[in-house]
């Protein structure tokens, strides 16, 4: 099964639980991209899922086309009147030749095939277009005893059950070929002050989650549930969670 397919399986029904729960991206660095362009007419975002990033970039762009090959998150992105949603795969999308300003793949890039996509790029992008491979990496929640806890679930008892394009995220893009000029970008996090409910939530979106389930090891998660619990205190108490946001920036 190719990349692209994996992942429309992944997430095909999960609209409704990215939506509600997975972290958004602080404004700044759709601001920063936007700075980066010189024209502002059209931004193209790719495996844009819900549609969370799209809406940060639409304030800085005439026009956003936002993709994915779910339907079922693109069924659950919240309109706007300057952003077109559409399910198209990220390596044959519907933009016109050297139309595109900004070009972002947000926690999405490791799905595709890269070597089509780059030749996707190059036919889309106006002059000077910017290229944004943006992800955010694994989080850390601000108490030792809860994070320790975490760490063991993530890389001992959920890791296996990640799919091999996993790699790619926890290294921040850093072994993409990426035949583009670099650009220089500051150092960005996401944060987020969660109670337990939500932070469960947004495990629970994960792939490597779906898979275990899948194996018949759904169980892990319950466990992992009830121990955090015990750790965390007051389920109704918020506890700051940090996710660095990784970037792979290049003009085209």
């Amino acid at each position: 099964m190719k990349p692209k397919d994996v992942a429309a399986s992944h997430f095909q029904t999960a609209g409704g639980a990215y939506a509600k729960y997975r972290p958004t991206y602080p404004a700044e660095l759709a601001t920063f991209l936007a700075l980066q362009c010189r024209q502002h007419n059209t931004a193209l975002d790719l495996g844009c899922g819900t549609g969370q990033f799209s809406k940060l970039i639409a304030n800085h762009f005439k026009q956003v086309l936002a993709t994915d090959v779910s339907a079922s998150q693109i069924d659950n992105a919240v309109p706007a009147s300057n952003i077109r949603f559409a399910v198209e795969p990220a390596e044959q999308c519907s933009a016109d030749d050297g139309s595109v300003d900004l070009i972002v793949a947000a926690q999405a890039a490791h799905w595709f095939d890269l070597a089509r996509f780059y030749e996707e790029v190059e036919r889309i992008a106006a002059p000077g277009a910017v290229l944004a491979l943006v992800s955010y990496g694994v989080l850390a929640i601000d108490e030792a005893k809860c994070n320790e806890r975490f760490g063991k679930f993530y890389y001992d008892e959920i890791g296996p059950y990640w799919p091999p394009e996993r790699k790619h995220v926890d290294n921040g893009y850093a072994s993409f070929e990426f035949p583009f000029q670099a650009i220089k970008y500051p150092s960005l996090s996401i944060e987020r002050n969660w109670t337990l409910e939500q932070f469960l939530g947004y495990v629970g979106t994960w792939s490597s989650i779906r898979a275990a389930t899948k194996a018949g090891e759904g169980a892990i998660l319950g466990e992992f549930s009830k121990e955090l619990a015990s750790l965390w205190g007051d389920p109704n108490q918020q506890t700051k969670i940090t996710w660095p946001i990784a970037k792979r920036l290049g003009r085209v």
